[in-house]
Formats: C-alpha cells, structure tokens, sequence
C-alpha cells in the first residue's frame, strides 16, 4: 500500500495522505520528548511525504498543539494538513486539590482538562489552538470525546463547527472517539465530513463493520484510524507487558493474538504490517494515524505501510475465524 497516496475526506476538498502522524507523543505521553527530538520527527515525516498531523489541546495540556506549529512554521502551508480538536477546556491546576489528570503527560503545563462541548467552548478553544498553533486556519476539527455529552455537542460544538466551515476557517468537520455508538449517531445526524476512531477498528475490534462502515458509506463521510496497534499489543505482539486499550490485556485477547502472529509467520507478513494495512478493510477509510515518537518508529511506519501482503495472508485470517468475510473484499483488492 502506498502511504502517499492522497485522499479526500468526504466532500471537504481537504487530501490527506493514507499514512498520517499522530501528535499525542508529542505531548509528553508517559514520557517527554527532547525539542530536538521532536522536531526530528516531524521533519521527517514530511520528508518522507507524509502530510497528515493530528493533535489536540488534550495531548499535554496544549503541548503538543504548540510544539507542532512551531516546528510546521518553517514549512510550507501547503506542505501539510492539520487537524486538531474541541471538547476540553484547559483550565488552571489547583494546587491544593487533588486532582486526577486525564492521561500522565509528562513536563505538561500546570493545566488540566475539564468538558465544554458548548457553542462559545468550542468558539474559545478553537481561537485558543490557533494562537498555540501559530496558524490562520486549522484543516480538521474534531469534536473531541463527546460521548458522554451527546446532546451538548450535537446543539453546541457541532453548530460551532458548523459556522467555522462555513467561514472558511476550517474545511472539514469531524469527530473524535474511542467508540463507534455516537459516530453512528452523528452520522445519522448528518453534517459530518469525517470521524477518527480510535482502538476500535483493528486487527482485534470488528464492531465498524456492522453498522458504522456502511453508514459512513451512504453518507460519504471519511474515516481516519487512531491507535491502530491497540495501544500496543498488535506492536509487540503477546508478549508479557503488553497493552491492550491501555490497560493489561485478557486471556482470550492474548490468545487471538498469538494466533494472528502464527498466521503472520506463515506468511512473513510482519504484525505491525498487518495492523496498519487491515484498516483499510473498507473504502471509506481514508488515512491511519499511529501516534510517532521517534524518527525510527516514523520510519517503521512508513516501512509497515509499504510492505506487500498477499491476498492469501487475509483470506487465511477470514478462513480462521480471526477476520470477518467483510474485511476480506477491499484488502484483496487493495
């Protein structure tokens, strides 16, 4: 598959490349990165052609909104598509409550996230990310996390968005979750040109298949994949320490992987080759964005992306019960 390949979301105008960048590392998760580092990264994934970075106020308080756009102020606009995202505040810290912070971020601003899914919310946090950015114009904007806020960020957010498209600011209006119920309903409501699902269609999740993918579909609104590793267990495999949806994965998940990884061996197919690939099981998948780190691990991703699969490797995953028969028609084709 080539990662180059541009496409559009939905009806946006907006092209991304099907390999994409994701931006959560680059606020700090669990471990910082050097500015060095950072910028490293960045750079060469728009060497390599990649054009697509994602990022949020959530990823370290801002941090990661910041370091982005100062190291895309030295290229060109044109040159890359952003998307960011609304939903969380960015309030100051109390330093006499104990307060839980939503993921550790390490060397973050003493500042947390609290849910605002309201019209002005989302008017505020977008002005906010432009300043952090550095930017005019954001390409993407997501609603972020709202699904415990259905209705909120349906009357809210959704309507901010809205207006900001039309005002040209930004192109395309989406959402950003970690499950596949309030895509549907966003969906059904219309006015969306993409949705970013996150740990829910993979090598292991099969939910989008049944209503969410073809929905999509009728509607034309674009998908794009995070976290398309699990949160690392389609990475490393089952071995001992690895996560699944973050947290110490089950007896049966850790046995479908090992049975994955067989099947991998028997067709020389690398696991994380065949986690990046599988997302794009269906056509309205346009680009995955595994979080990068590192120069190596942008690398990697690029190298997973390109290496070849034959058809055989995904009709052997179908004939084993470990994918469904619908993934199995756009890979072979692919």
């Amino acid at each position: 598959m080539n990662p180059v390949e541009k496409i559009e979301l939905g009806k946006s105008g907006v092209k991304v490349t099907r390999l994409g960048f994701g931006g959560c590392p680059l606020g700090g998760l669990y471990k910082d990165m050097t500015e060095e580092a950072a910028r490293a990264t960045v750079d060469r994934a728009l060497a390599l052609g990649i054009n697509f970075f994602d990022t949020a106020p959530l990823y370290g308080s801002g941090k990661s909104e910041s370091r982005l756009g100062g190291i895309l102020a030295s290229h060109y606009r044109s040159e890359f598509v952003l998307a960011t995202k609304v939903g969380f505040a960015l309030v100051p810290i109390d330093p006499n409550a104990n307060e839980d912070i939503f993921f550790p971020f390490e060397n973050a601003p003493p500042l947390r996230p609290a849910n605002d899914y309201s019209y002005d919310g989302a008017m505020r946090s977008f002005e906010q990310s432009l300043q952090r950015l550095g930017l005019d114009r954001i390409d993407v904007l997501h609603i972020h996390e709202p699904a415990d806020f259905y209705e909120e960020a349906k009357n809210g957010a959704f309507r901010a968005l809205q207006k900001l498209r039309e005002q040209g600011v930004i192109k395309a209006v989406g959402a950003a979750m970690n499950q596949v119920e309030i895509p549907i309903q966003f969906a059904r409501d219309g006015g969306f040109d993409c949705f970013l699902i996150a740990l829910r269609h993979t090598l292991l999740e099969h939910w989008a298949f049944k209503e969410l993918l073809p929905l999509c579909s009728e509607k034309n609104i674009s998908l794009i994949i995070g976290a398309p590793y699990s949160s690392g267990i389609l990475a490393s495999g089952a071995r001992p320490g690895a996560k699944y949806c973050y947290l110490d994965p089950p007896a049966d998940v850790l046995e479908k992987v090992g049975k994955i990884e067989d099947v991998c061996q028997a067709y020389s197919v690398p696991l994380k080759a065949a986690a990046l690939q599988f997302v794009f099981s269906h056509r309205v998948v346009a680009s995955v964005i595994p979080g990068c780190g590192s120069v190596a691990e942008v690398e990697e991703n690029f190298a997973m992306m390109s290496h070849p699969i034959a058809p055989d490797f995904w009709s052997e995953l179908v004939r084993r019960n470990l994918l469904p028969e619908a993934a199995l028609a756009h890979l072979v084709h692919s």
